[in-house]
């Protein structure tokens, strides 16, 4: 999906994470009219419609939770994110609907919702859905915890917590909105990504790459932790193992 400060439109598949939080709708909505087919660009011109005119509750459940469900299979997978966003922000789903979407939907339903908190939620209302999914070790739930909504209201202690978590999982810290500002000069951030590099190199672990970008961040004089001594061994189910 189109960064908001690129120009060149770009497949959604190409930008996976926190970009889709941190586009406009209305240049999501640009893209897809220009890269949707023309049946699913007239069920999604139907779903916003729809979404538009009932926002709230209409019976067990609303129409455009529906269309949520359906996104998938009418604008295809690539797409379906980006399309749950606009459909979430049509409908102006409140800090109640978003919960309610995010307890009874899949997991891509949920990291829609994490998506669209930015554009619908302008306090710390929704926290409780950004801590949920910071809970798993579902890799594209975390990536889109992390994005601007978390940056502007998580707290420090869980928001250093969110950043260790990107790296115990794999999700590349480029995910983590404003990480520049919120990680510079933390000295407690710095402590903790130190005792986590010390733990893995006592463990004759690699230390991930992404954990010495932060650190330079929290003290840009901070010498990166020495390399795990090669025990001969290979450490490539280490790497790509989940942290116990």
């Amino acid at each position: 999906m189109t960064h908001p400060h690129a120009h060149q439109a770009t497949s959604t598949a190409d930008t996976p994470g926190t970009t889709l939080a941190r586009t406009p709708p209305a240049t999501l909505h640009s893209h897809l009219a220009t890269h949707l087919g023309g049946t699913a660009r007239a069920w999604l011109d139907q779903a916003l419609d729809e979404a538009a005119a009932h926002p709230g509750a209409h019976g067990p459940i609303s129409v455009w939770e529906l269309r949520l469900a359906e996104a998938g299979r009418r604008c295809g997978p690539e797409h379906a994110d980006a399309v749950r966003i606009l459909i979430l922000h049509a409908a102006r789903a409140d800090t109640d609907a978003l919960t309610r979407v995010y307890a009874q939907g899949t997991a891509a339903e949920r990291r829609a919702v994490l998506y669209a908190l930015p554009h619908l939620v302008p306090g710390p209302q929704a926290l409780p859905l950004v801590e949920d999914a910071l809970r798993t070790n579902d890799t594209r739930l975390l990536a889109a915890a992390v994005g601007p909504y978390a940056a502007r209201h998580l707290d420090a202690h869980h928001w250093r917590h969110a950043v260790l978590k990107c790296l115990f999982t794999g999700v590349p810290v480029t995910e983590v909105a404003d990480l520049d500002r919120r990680a510079r000069a933390d000295a407690e951030l710095a402590r903790m990504l130190g005792d986590y590099a010390a733990e893995r190199t006592a463990a004759g672990r690699p230390v991930p790459p992404d954990l010495h970008r932060v650190l330079t961040l929290t003290d840009p004089t901070a010498t990166p932790p020495a390399p795990a001594p090669d025990h001969g061994r290979s450490d490539r189910a280490g790497a790509h193992g989940k942290e116990s």
